[in-house]
Protein backbone atom coordinates (compact mmCIF):
# COMPACT_ATOMS: atom_id res chain seq x y z
CA UNK A 1 0.00 0.00 0.00
CA UNK A 2 1.07 3.57 -0.67
CA UNK A 3 0.00 6.28 1.73
CA UNK A 4 1.28 9.82 1.72
CA UNK A 5 -0.24 13.17 2.66
CA UNK A 6 0.95 16.07 0.51
CA UNK A 7 0.08 19.75 0.44
CA UNK A 8 -0.70 20.23 -3.26
CA UNK A 9 0.16 23.94 -3.30
CA UNK A 10 3.64 23.26 -1.91
CA UNK A 11 4.74 20.33 -4.11
CA UNK A 12 6.13 22.49 -6.93
CA UNK A 13 7.24 26.09 -6.65
CA UNK A 14 6.95 29.07 -8.99
CA UNK A 15 10.48 30.23 -8.21
CA UNK A 16 11.93 29.93 -11.70
CA UNK A 17 10.97 31.36 -15.06
CA UNK A 18 10.14 27.95 -16.53
CA UNK A 19 7.43 25.37 -16.10
CA UNK A 20 7.87 23.09 -13.09
CA UNK A 21 6.47 19.54 -13.26
CA UNK A 22 6.53 16.71 -10.74
CA UNK A 23 5.19 13.22 -11.37
CA UNK A 24 3.48 11.89 -8.24
CA UNK A 25 2.33 8.49 -9.55
CA UNK A 26 3.10 6.60 -12.74
CA UNK A 27 1.97 3.31 -14.27
CA UNK A 28 2.84 2.86 -17.95
CA UNK A 29 1.32 5.75 -19.91
CA UNK A 30 -1.01 6.65 -17.01
CA UNK A 31 0.31 9.22 -14.55
CA UNK A 32 -0.60 11.87 -12.01
CA UNK A 33 1.39 15.11 -12.26
CA UNK A 34 1.40 18.55 -10.73
CA UNK A 35 2.47 21.45 -12.94
CA UNK A 36 3.30 25.07 -12.11
CA UNK A 37 3.36 27.81 -14.75
CA UNK A 38 4.33 31.45 -14.45
CA UNK A 39 1.95 34.11 -15.76
CA UNK A 40 1.91 34.19 -19.60
CA UNK A 41 3.85 30.91 -19.86
CA UNK A 42 2.62 28.57 -22.60
CA UNK A 43 2.81 24.81 -23.06
CA UNK A 44 2.86 24.54 -26.85
CA UNK A 45 0.43 22.48 -28.90
CA UNK A 46 0.72 18.75 -28.27
CA UNK A 47 -1.36 15.59 -27.93
CA UNK A 48 -1.73 13.05 -25.14
CA UNK A 49 -1.64 9.28 -25.55
CA UNK A 50 -4.17 8.96 -22.70
CA UNK A 51 -7.52 10.43 -21.78
CA UNK A 52 -6.73 13.27 -19.41
CA UNK A 53 -8.10 15.64 -16.80
CA UNK A 54 -6.78 18.97 -15.56
CA UNK A 55 -7.72 20.21 -12.06
CA UNK A 56 -6.65 23.77 -11.23
CA UNK A 57 -5.22 24.09 -7.71
CA UNK A 58 -4.53 27.81 -7.97
CA UNK A 59 -4.42 30.56 -10.56
CA UNK A 60 -6.10 30.75 -13.93
CA UNK A 61 -5.28 28.94 -17.19
CA UNK A 62 -6.64 28.74 -20.71
CA UNK A 63 -6.86 25.40 -22.50
CA UNK A 64 -7.02 25.64 -26.30
CA UNK A 65 -8.45 22.84 -28.50
CA UNK A 66 -8.62 23.73 -32.20
CA UNK A 67 -10.98 26.73 -32.28
CA UNK A 68 -12.29 26.20 -28.73
CA UNK A 69 -10.87 27.94 -25.68
CA UNK A 70 -11.72 27.05 -22.07
CA UNK A 71 -11.00 29.32 -19.10
CA UNK A 72 -10.19 27.38 -15.92
CA UNK A 73 -9.98 28.89 -12.44
CA UNK A 74 -9.10 27.40 -9.06
CA UNK A 75 -11.30 24.36 -8.42
CA UNK A 76 -12.24 23.83 -12.09
CA UNK A 77 -11.80 20.48 -13.83
CA UNK A 78 -11.56 19.86 -17.59
CA UNK A 79 -11.55 16.35 -19.01
CA UNK A 80 -10.54 15.52 -22.59
CA UNK A 81 -9.92 12.52 -24.79
CA UNK A 82 -6.54 11.35 -26.04
CA UNK A 83 -5.15 12.36 -29.42
CA UNK A 84 -6.75 15.85 -29.38
CA UNK A 85 -4.24 18.65 -30.00
CA UNK A 86 -4.24 21.24 -27.25
CA UNK A 87 -2.12 23.92 -25.62
CA UNK A 88 -2.11 25.61 -22.23
CA UNK A 89 -1.58 29.29 -21.37
CA UNK A 90 -1.27 30.62 -17.83
CA UNK A 91 -3.20 33.86 -17.29
CA UNK A 92 -1.66 34.18 -13.82
CA UNK A 93 0.88 32.20 -11.81
CA UNK A 94 -0.89 28.83 -11.76
CA UNK A 95 -0.69 25.26 -10.47
CA UNK A 96 -2.72 22.33 -11.68
CA UNK A 97 -2.96 18.56 -11.51
CA UNK A 98 -2.67 16.69 -14.80
CA UNK A 99 -4.16 13.21 -14.58
CA UNK A 100 -3.64 10.84 -17.53
CA UNK A 101 -5.54 7.54 -17.56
Amino acid sequence: MYYNVLNAKEIVQLDSQKMQKKTLLEDGDSNFNIIALKKEEIIDTHTSVCNSAVYVIGGEIEMHFDAQKFLLNEGDVLMFKKDHEHKVRALSDSKFFLIKI
